[in-house]
């Protein structure tokens, strides 16, 4: 009855306080505005690329690259669900299937995405790659479509992976008689083509677009637009939305990030019962969106890539005072033999500990020693406690909670 009690005087202050949001969703990460600025000439290239299904011929593959938060997914959102309309307005047959690679995971799950844009039903697990993607390719020849492949965070799947998927997919054009694909990359790694082997490059073909970072008055811009269908009026101070857009420009131009903290300092001001957003709510917004991302950022990073931060964290725990490469990769190999899944080679083991390093999960430095040369200093960049705590709810990586490596006993400090 306590907890029902309070629960009553949460719903109802919440009910009685000055109305802050009158469209929450506006500032979403998946909403898509009819407007979408400073990305007009991004909008016009990929609009021209993907133009040649209106006269029912295949369009060249796109491949578009931008740090995160550049407008890129919203960009091929907007573009591909104008032309879908205007196809259908014209009696044509042009069908669009969105995966993000990241969330998928693994080839089997992208090809299976696929199969259900389709109406192709497949089993979660269970079959052979090449039997999920052999269905793919006997619904989309069924169907008769010119048909718009997303790939989204294409860079993800392809490090963990390889890119045997994109190599099927380059390919599945010379099999069809009465359908076509063509793909749409999404990668926030200016890179991506260097993890790619020659013949894959060969096969794809495709044009490039380059979303730069927004400055700190783009950002603004985007913000306002925003606040004009999210808020209510007079509640939003001028001044939060430039602190907003300073600290999202800082850090690499990101309108996700600007858009998460002026969401989450509403949330902020509607529970306190104010009435107006300040440059305070702000500050405190930062503060909780910095907790929560450490979480996102642990909890969906590819399997690969906790077997190794989960590495670093059992070598800690062996009071090691910094980790090295080989280490860890002794460390990684057994893991994988536990989970019975193929590990990566050393090299691909060491881009993943340099991305763990850029997003802060892990903290590598190059250390000098005299003449016998340099090495790299590698220790978890957050709390050990918070790695157990989010691996143990892992479905992957729980079961090794209590896993001793053997090969840790040859290791000391």
């Amino acid at each position: 009855m306590g907890e029902l009690c309070v629960l009553d005087d949460v719903f109802e202050q919440f009910l009685k306080s000055t109305p802050i949001l009158k469209e929450r969703r506006v500032l979403g990460h998946d909403y898509v505005p009819d407007r979408l600025p400073h990305r007009e000439e991004q909008i016009r290239f990929l609009g021209e690329a993907v133009a040649p299904v209106l006269k029912n011929c295949r369009c060249s593959n796109v491949f578009i690259y931008g740090k995160t938060g550049t407008g890129k997914t919203a960009v091929t959102r907007y573009v591909l669900g104008k032309l879908a309309a205007k196809s259908r307005g014209l009696g044509g047959s042009v069908d669009v299937s969105y995966v993000n690679c990241r969330l998928a995971g693994t080839e089997y799950r992208v090809f299976a995405n696929l199969c259900y844009a389709l109406g192709v039903n497949v089993p979660f697990t269970g079959l052979a790659v090449g039997e999920v993607f052999e269905r793919f390719r006997k619904g989309l020849e069924s169907k008769a479509v010119l048909l718009l492949i997303v790939l989204d965070e294409i860079d993800a799947l392809v490090k963990t992976r390889g890119d045997v998927l994109l190599y099927e997919l380059t390919r599945i054009n010379e099999t069809l008689r009465d359908s076509r694909a063509s793909i749409i990359g999404i990668s926030n790694d200016l890179r991506f083509k260097e993890f790619l082997e020659p013949r894959v490059v060969s096969c794809l073909s495709e044009e490039e677009i380059v979303f730069k970072p927004y400055d700190a008055a783009e950002l603004q811009d985007i913000l306002w637009d925003r606040a004009r269908l999210a808020f209510c009026d007079g509640v939003l101070r001028e001044g939060a939305v430039g602190l907003c857009a300073a600290k999202a420009a800082a850090e690499h131009g990101d309108a996700r990030r600007a858009l998460d903290l002026l969401r989450v300092a509403a949330e902020l001001a509607e529970r306190r019962g104010d009435d107006t957003i300040t440059e305070d709510h702000i500050w405190r917004a930062e503060r909780r969106i910095e907790h929560d991302r450490v979480l996102d950022a642990l909890k969906n990073l590819p399997l690969h890539s906790k077997l190794v931060l989960y590495g670093v964290y059992l070598l800690g725990k062996t009071r090691v005072s910094f980790a090295v490469t080989g280490d860890i990769y002794e460390i990684y190999r057994e893991l994988c033999s536990e989970l019975v899944v193929s590990p990566l080679t050393q090299r691909r083991v060491s881009g993943l500990i340099n991305e763990l390093d850029v997003i802060g999960l892990l903290n590598a430095r190059v250390a000098s020693l005299g003449r016998y040369g340099r090495t790299k200093k590698i220790r978890l960049g957050i709390s050990s406690s918070l790695v157990r705590r989010v691996f143990a709810d892992d479905d992957r990586v729980g079961p090794l909670m209590n896993y001793a490596p053997k090969c840790l006993t040859g290791i000391s400090s």
